[in-house]
């Protein structure tokens, strides 16, 4: 019971640290390789959420997780009204929430099939939601309502025309090449995942059987 409790106050310390990393990093660009322009060190702090999810899923089960990500949310949204505007604040504390409960959803149906699929396939498809609705409903034009409303005036240069990825012949708006980057970091790192993944797994099963 000890050691359960020990186990559940990490996670709940780990999900917090991660979402306030991940709040503060996205201010910063990463500036290796001409990235500036497409990725913030928060895409690499991130994709650590569904580590911690998909962990506490396996040892005490989809409903204790489900608590674990409603900490989360509730730093995402008190740190992005406090960091961001009320749209972002938006966009993350849903991208985060409807992200992290598919998430556990889907790690739940596979947590008996091959070690590495539940948290690759979970990880993956829900890196592909947060990214679809934090995006979207940050810069995307249908959704400046969500600036206006509050009085604010919508993010032009988000929306402006410009290369693909900063390299491709195609334009876009900027946001989309900011989404691609974003989401292809999210995938490697959550590919990278997989073997810490493993290893607190056998750690898990050496202190305790999962639930």
């Amino acid at each position: 019971m000890v050691a359960a409790r020990k186990s559940l106050g990490l996670a709940i310390l780990a999900m917090i640290c991660i979402v306030v990393a991940s709040n503060y990093l996205v201010q910063f660009p990463f500036r290796s390789f001409g990235l500036q322009d497409l990725l913030t060190w928060g895409a690499f702090t991130y994709p650590l959420a569904f580590l911690v999810t998909d962990l506490t899923n396996r040892k005490f089960g989809p409903r204790t997780a489900r608590h674990i990500v409603l900490v989360g949310f509730f730093f995402a949204i008190l740190l992005s009204i406090w960091l961001a505007t009320p749209r972002i604040a938006i966009a993350s504390g849903s991208a985060f929430l409807v992200a992290q409960m598919m998430d556990v959803f889907v790690f739940n149906r596979l947590r008996h099939d091959a070690w590495w699929k539940a948290p690759l396939t979970s990880s993956f498809l829900g890196s592909t939601i947060d990214t679809v609705i934090f995006f979207s409903l940050s810069f995307a034009l249908q959704f400046a309502f969500l600036d206006t409303s509050f009085g604010m005036a919508s993010d032009a240069f988000a929306t402006d025309a410009a290369p693909l990825l900063g390299f491709a012949n195609i334009e876009a708006p900027r946001w989309v090449s900011w989404a691609m980057g974003d989401y292809l970091v999210k995938m490697s790192v959550s590919l990278a995942m997989l073997g810490p993944y493993k290893a607190l797994r056998g750690r898990q099963d050496a202190i305790a059987p999962s639930a």
